[in-house]
């Protein structure tokens, strides 16, 4: 059906789902297409929670005439059975009160967005009546499928999308060919520490291949089995370690430990809920699977507590190939962990000078954290730099810059593009002859669709995107972490993960012939330049006021009250805490395939910004001193 000028979507969810970002994200796109867009307030989430209740339902009926809503969205991405339930339900009501598939209706399409379980019952009970989204739609493809004529959509979603659509096709190439199946390991230079206990990656990173530079392959790994008891769980885990160790396709293997071997190692577990992840709870099973997991490089998750003997436990048994502290995360902010925001950041920022005594790299694993509580694309790049340069003054050598790509998977390639080179140009400004900087480029945590085939041309895509970071320097990305194609759906298991490193290892081989001949996107854009520049200006100015305006602002006290003044936002943060609250007074939305932080509607000016977050400071420093 198509959508007329004068027609209104209703976007609607239910309240215990706090994924929010799909809803905004297509609000924004339908109100840069002209349209009116009104998003349920939390009382109508509320009744399409309750929507059995006969006072949810004429709640809902109530909302949906006095705003003269002619479309309506859902968003349900938690348990298949009740999307279904709630889908089934309102489509019910919506036809005994004659709104819907009836003459004279005011309803004229109802659109569903959930798991693809949900989708595909969708799908099978109204006969694509009711058109689902499964995730990782284009914003032309959103559009289009909510019925919004082409010829309505503007220039600039059109243009901004185009460097995307010429990655996907590129990506369908790789795919279709099939070519990357036949891909062999990488002979790698097998220097004399190679595969001991005095491995590191810089040496593997000097070292690197035969046949000029490649980039070090990276990825997570973890399953988990809740009927499987804990020794079957690592029995299982090692025999994976092998394969991945025989295979030979993936230089560094990062160990998926489970929530308890982060937060409760070395105790009882008896009584305790598991969580995803592998079940280790020894020091002498991390020492089995480096040992099995010889010659890849090792690493894994960071403790939740007592941070700095899990650090020294890692040292000791797996040979870390580096250390990845989340600072502000992992703590009370998102439930991954016990200490309060202030303490976390003692116990880091401790940790990591415990750290630089063993030479080893810090990765800032900060950055889509902000991004997953819904910060602005200045935001992104504000924490890396602060962490980086904190990290830096602990006496740090060398620095993994991690850089989550798609991150919200709405983000246009071309503005991923320009938030990568202002990152990566402002921290790597940091380094001198005793501070490195490393790249380490990944796919979106939410980025691959639910269709194995589709996602396969989005890895490929994608790592034509890491390329493009510095489409003239060989040597970038330094390390790729590649997320494989069955994100989406389920655990890599070691054939799919090497499957996952085969189509990115010949992407961006193929990706490289072809732009020397001059047959990939060109990336060294106006456009481009303009909005890395934006976002590159708009960071200097905010992170010169913040070192202006918080007294050491580089130390566990400086960091909780940038945090806590909210100069880093984070509007969807789940905390109830009156601790956080100037953290999550901000609006944002998606302007333009970015985002950014807005004062109803428009883009919040930096000076703005600035004044706002300056004016929270005494309240910030209030609660440090009374709570801490």
């Amino acid at each position: 059906m198509t959508v007329l000028k004068n027609e209104t979507f209703g976007l609607m969810k239910a309240l215990l789902d706090a994924h929010t970002m799909g809803i905004h994200a297509a609000a924004a796109l339908l109100k840069e297409c002209g349209y009116r867009v009104i998003v349920a307030p939390t009382q109508i989430e509320e009744a399409l929670e309750k929507i059995s209740a006969d006072s949810s339902q004429r709640l809902i009926l109530k909302w949906l005439k006095e705003n003269q809503i002619n479309h309506i969205g859902i968003s349900y991405r938690l348990d298949v059975n009740d999307a279904i339930n709630i889908v089934g339900k309102l489509v019910h009501i919506l036809k005994q009160n004659g709104d819907y598939e009836s003459a004279g209706a005011t309803i004229k399409s109802v659109y569903f967005a959930g798991l693809a379980a949900a989708c595909n019952a969708i799908d099978k009970e109204y006969k694509g009546r009711i058109r689902t989204f499964r995730g990782g739609e284009s914003a032309e493809e959103t559009l289009l499928i909510m019925g919004i004529p082409y010829e309505e959509i503007p220039q600039k979603i059109l243009s901004g999308c185009q460097y995307d659509k010429e990655l996907l096709t590129f990506g369908k190439t790789i795919i279709e060919e099939n070519s990357y199946k036949e891909m062999k390991p990488l002979n790698r230079n097998k220097y004399l520490e190679y595969g001991t206990f005095r491995d590191s990656l810089s040496a593997r990173l000097e070292h690197n291949f035969m046949n000029g530079f490649q980039p070090l392959i990276r990825a997570h790994s973890g399953p988990y089995s809740a009927e499987l008891k804990r020794e079957q769980c690592l029995k299982e885990y090692k025999e994976w370690c092998r394969i991945l160790a025989d295979t030979g396709y993936l230089d560094i293997l990062s160990i998926g430990t489970s929530q308890l071997s982060q937060s409760n190692f070395g105790e009882n577990w008896e009584e305790k809920v598991n969580g995803g992840g592998v079940p280790i709870n020894s020091e002498q099973e991390f020492k089995d699977i480096w040992d099995i997991a010889r010659p890849m490089l090792v690493r894994t998750y960071s403790g939740t507590k007592n941070v700095k003997l899990m650090a020294q436990i890692y040292e000791k048994n797996i040979n870390i190939a580096w250390h990845a502290l989340s600072l502000w995360w992992f703590d009370e902010l998102d439930g991954r962990g016990s200490n309060s925001l202030y303490k976390n950041l003692k116990e880091h920022i401790n940790t990591i000078q415990y750290i630089a005594t063993t030479n080893k790299p810090v990765e800032a694993n900060v950055s889509h954290h902000f991004a997953f509580r819904g910060c602005d694309d200045i935001t992104y790049i504000i924490s890396a730099y602060l962490a980086a340069k904190m990290i830096k003054k602990c006496g740090i050598k060398v620095f993994i810059l991690q850089n989550m790509l798609n991150t919200p998977r709405s983000t246009w390639g071309i503005q991923d593009l320009a938030k990568s080179r202002a990152l990566l140009s402002l921290v790597k400004g940091l380094e001198d002859d005793k501070f490195k900087v490393v790249l380490q480029t990944r796919a979106g945590l939410d980025f691959f669709k639910p269709d194995l085939e589709r996602a396969k041309v989005q890895l490929a895509a994608v790592t034509a995107m890491m390329d493009d970071i510095e489409p003239n320097n060989i040597y970038s990305p330094e390390i790729i972490h590649v997320v494989s194609y069955s994100e989406a759906l389920f655990l890599a298991t070691p054939d799919i993960l090497n499957d996952s490193i085969k189509i990115t290892r010949t992407s961006l081989n193929e990706y490289r012939r072809l732009k020397k001949e001059g047959m990939t996107p060109e990336t060294i854009t106006d456009e481009i330049n303009e909005r890395t520049n934006v976002l590159k200006n708009a960071t200097i100015k905010i992170i010169e006021a913040m070192e202006r305006s918080i007294p050491n602002l580089y130390s566990p006290e400086g960091l909780y009250i940038a945090f806590v003044a909210g100069w880093m936002p984070v509007p969807e943060l789940w905390s109830d805490s009156d601790e956080f609250v100037h953290a999550k007074c901000w609006e944002t939305k998606q302007v333009n395939g970015g985002r950014w932080l807005t004062d109803h509607e428009l883009i919040l000016s930096i000076d703005s910004r600035i004044n706002r977050c300056i004016s929270y400071i005494p309240d910030a420093e209030y609660i440090l001193k009374n709570k801490y």
